[in-house]
């Protein structure tokens, strides 16, 4: 399956402002794209590329004053299957976890992974460990969790939103990531594309989206507690330890945004 991608934002800015923009598509899938998904602005400027400590695919630029536009715009193969879990990827001992995946046992800035610890393990420390446990923590949070965007907040942390019991898709990954943390599962936030293909129509205006990775039986593996089910193009923009390290935009300065778009939508032959 083709699946053409990208996104296009504006914003209104009142003085010459600094930004990073986080919208390419991950390394990891980069070879599925048909022709590199440069970032474009308008009026033009001078970019920057560079690699965060992620790995991810950042650019930094200078925006000028006044209505600026920004964004991607590629086509990408895809298996265009629904995806498929492996039931009996096991849960490793901390002893034996790969020293690279040890910092997504820990807390940060949105997932307080120390403070639910005890409620974790009263949740979820009957289950049987590996899949099975983070299933049930994405069961969890999937029915504990009100989908709202009028009720969005970027501040909200895991704790929070599991106190509060409303929020958006990376507040849904949040509590899940810290969840998983806590149970001594590394786990990574994930931020980027996920299509309504092969879903019932209608379909919601399309959006970026958040989910975790988990690291069982030797590599990494998605999981999706905000839609709790698989999905046809699900494609990778980032990953770090929570929505603090993968902005789509870091914006040093006042501005507004006045227009957003995303789309990815399958190519008809």
């Amino acid at each position: 399956m083709r699946i053409h991608i990208g996104c296009e934002m504006s914003f209104d800015f009142p003085q010459q402002t600094p930004l990073i923009a986080m919208l390419n598509v991950h390394y990891s899938r980069a070879a599925d794209l048909e022709r590199p998904d440069f970032l474009i602005s308008n009026p033009s400027v001078p970019i920057e590329s560079y690699r965060d400590s992620f790995g991810n695919w950042c650019n930094r630029l200078l925006a000028p004053p006044g209505r600026f536009t920004f964004g991607t715009d590629a086509v990408i193969r895809d298996p265009g299957t629904f995806e498929m879990g492996e039931p009996m990827a096991w849960q490793h001992e901390v002893r034996d976890l790969p020293a690279e995946t040890l910092l997504f046992l820990l807390p940060s800035r949105f997932c307080e992974s120390d403070l639910l610890a005890s409620e974790a393990w009263r949740l979820f420390g009957h289950t049987p460990p590996g899949v099975p446990r983070v299933q049930a923590v994405c069961d969890f949070v999937h029915n504990h969790i009100v989908f709202d965007y009028g009720n969005a907040r970027v501040t909200r942390t895991a704790a929070e939103a599991r106190r509060e019991r409303s929020g958006v898709c990376r507040d849904f990954a949040h509590l899940a990531v810290t969840f998983c943390r806590a149970l001594n599962i590394p786990t990574r936030y994930c931020t980027g594309y996920i299509s309504d293909i092969g879903m019932p129509k209608p379909w919601a205006s399309m959006d970026f989206c958040a989910w975790m990775e988990v690291y069982l039986g030797g590599r990494w593996h998605a999981f999706d507690p905000r839609n709790n089910a698989p999905r046809i193009g699900r494609i990778l923009i980032a990953s770090g330890r929570d929505a603090a390290d993968v902005p789509l935009t870091h914006i040093f300065g006042p501005g507004t945004l006045a227009g957003f778009k995303v789309w990815t939508d399958e190519v008809r032959e």
